[in-house]
């Protein structure tokens, strides 16, 4: 089991949060002032970044090689600049509309879930369409993609008001097939999960899954094989919506929502050494 060294201020609900060198960034649920900037250590907020034109935000990474975060909304990718210095925030389309959750490939470019669709699509950090990957209908409401450091697309999915629905995290092939997979029908056994939303990998290919609706955080072997759970349901709050992995720090952060009639209320990153 991880153990927690740090807790985050609770505020509005957390969208995403991303680290890079001494800043953790944390997108906040808000109108202006989305991006919370917190010294990575001391978990002192620093300052905070407005993102102009954002529609119902969705998630945030962050990558180093380009000096750079992306920020995902219903519809577009915006690329924030890290820094001080006030520059525009370029965007661009995705086309598709729904929720779009994002992360990075080896070479530095981006790669958008759209679950809603069904849809991998691959950018560069410039928004010029790479690839697009479609996945068979049964990997329904896919939530996040992952690329292990071998290439292969890992993708968990499932879809909470659907009993029929698997939940599973799947290896897909480059025609959007799916190799392998961890999981199947819901359930909070060793070997199910009920909703899973969320992923991290480390350099080894090891996968952190954020188990949305049995409230933990497991650990999957680059096999997708179970190996433990890494976050209780004693430690979270209520949801893990998000999580970023640091690698050289050996520290997941895991955004810990709370969630109340229907709606997002309030939100807190905790801070686990894994």
């Amino acid at each position: 089991m991880g153990r927690v060294i740090g807790v985050l201020p609770e505020g509005k609900a957390v969208i995403g949060v991303t680290s890079l060198d001494n800043n953790l960034y944390v997108l906040r649920n808000k109108s202006s002032e989305q991006i919370e900037v917190y010294d990575i250590d001391s978990y002192c907020l620093q300052r905070q970044l407005t993102v102009h034109a954002l529609h119902a935000v969705f998630d945030i990474v962050a990558c180093g090689y380009n000096g750079c975060a992306y920020v995902s909304d219903t519809s577009h990718v915006h690329r924030v600049a890290l820094g001080f210095s006030i520059r525009p925030t370029p965007k661009w389309p995705v086309n598709e509309n729904g929720l779009l959750s994002l992360s990075l490939t080896a070479k530095h470019n981006l790669l958008v879930t759209c679950c809603e669709v069904r849809k991998i699509k691959e950018f560069t950090t410039n928004g010029k369409l790479l690839r697009e990957v479609v996945l068979p209908e049964h990997v329904c409401s896919p939530g996040h993609t992952v690329q292990l450091s071998s290439g292969e697309l890992i993708v968990c999915h499932g879809k909470g008001h659907d009993p029929l629905a698997l939940h599973r995290v799947c290896q897909i092939s480059s025609d959007g097939q799916v190799v392998k997979s961890y999981g199947g029908p819901p359930g909070a056994g060793s070997q199910q999960m009920k909703l899973p939303a969320y992923m991290a990998a480390d350099g080894n290919d090891f996968i952190f899954v954020a188990d949305l609706n049995n409230h933990r955080v497991l650990l999957l072997s680059p096999t997708l094989t179970y190996v433990r759970e890494v976050v209780s349901r004693e430690q979270l709050q209520c949801l893990p919506r998000g999580l970023s992995l640091d690698v050289q720090r050996r520290r997941l952060y895991v955004a810990d929502d709370e969630y109340k009639d229907g709606k997002l209320t309030a939100g807190r990153v905790i801070v686990v050494n894994v």
